[in-house]
């Protein structure tokens, strides 16, 4: 097996740090990238991995990207990697690293949508086009369901600027609506009552029969859980849409 020789330590800090360099090329690559428990091919893989999980993404990963290259892992063998790492990771890092992957392996990205772009930054899917209640809405939002027992509960994704028409959840006993935000940065507004801004971890707490509305701001998607509270007899009230002069008095 060819020996592994690693100078970039020394020749990036040998003056300011010289023992940090030594750790770097003598021990680190010269003793442990060379010793005989491991084959190089798998400890490239495994640094990959080891990155990844840090979130480090940076030219230290390209590097390690390369090596692995260079050390005989396949394309199929590093998206294989890579997909199973991102399961356990998380699927932003995944799309992160894929991202130097294919600069490595020589294959252009295509541009991610601003859909696309969103969804890396949230937990929760953004779902398909939230069509059955679309002439509720102004602009596009989007629906994914999380949970269908015991309580119902969606996650509801607004592109920038859209909002739904002010409505009223109505219920004989029990009822309202809970909302997390999740994502993004958005608003909610009672009738009468001044627009609260909602971000990531915010909740609120809706009662029955208040006269509400909530959406996106101008700039930026937003995405809140949707928590229906148990009621007999609930139901939705929808009302007129938020006006363009509303909407604007909130965001500016």
């Amino acid at each position: 097996m060819k020996k592994i020789v690693q100078t970039a330590g020394r020749d990036s800090l040998g003056k300011f740090a010289p023992e940090f360099a030594h750790y770097n090329d003598d021990i680190l690559f010269g003793e442990n990238w060379n010793s005989n428990g491991i084959d190089v091919k798998t400890r490239c893989i495994i640094t990959v991995v080891s990155l990844m999980s840090q979130g480090i993404c940076d030219s230290s990963l390209k590097h390690h990207l390369l090596n692995a290259k260079n050390n005989g892992v396949t394309k199929e063998e590093i998206v294989a990697a890579i997909t199973h790492t991102a399961f356990y990771a998380g699927w932003p890092k995944g799309w992160a690293v894929f991202n130097l992957a294919k600069e490595v392996w020589n294959e252009e990205m295509p541009a991610l949508t601003e859909k696309e772009k969103y969804q890396n930054t949230i937990f929760f899917p953004i779902g398909e086009p939230n069509d059955a209640y679309a002439k509720y809405f102004k602009g596009q939002s989007y629906l994914a369901p999380i949970s269908k027992e015991q309580v119902f509960i969606a996650n509801v994704t607004f592109e920038p600027k859209c909002r739904n028409n002010w409505h009223i959840h109505n219920a004989t006993k029990g009822g309202g609506q809970i909302l997390v935000c999740v994502g993004g940065e958005g608003y909610y507004q009672e009738y009468g009552k001044a627009a609260v801004k909602m971000q990531a971890g915010d909740v609120v707490n809706i009662p029955v029969g208040v006269k509400h509305w909530h959406g996106a701001g101008k700039d930026g998607w937003f995405s809140h859980l949707a928590i229906e509270v148990p009621a007999e007899n609930g139901k939705t009230d929808w009302s007129e849409p938020v006006s363009d002069e509303e909407y604007e008095n909130v965001v500016k």
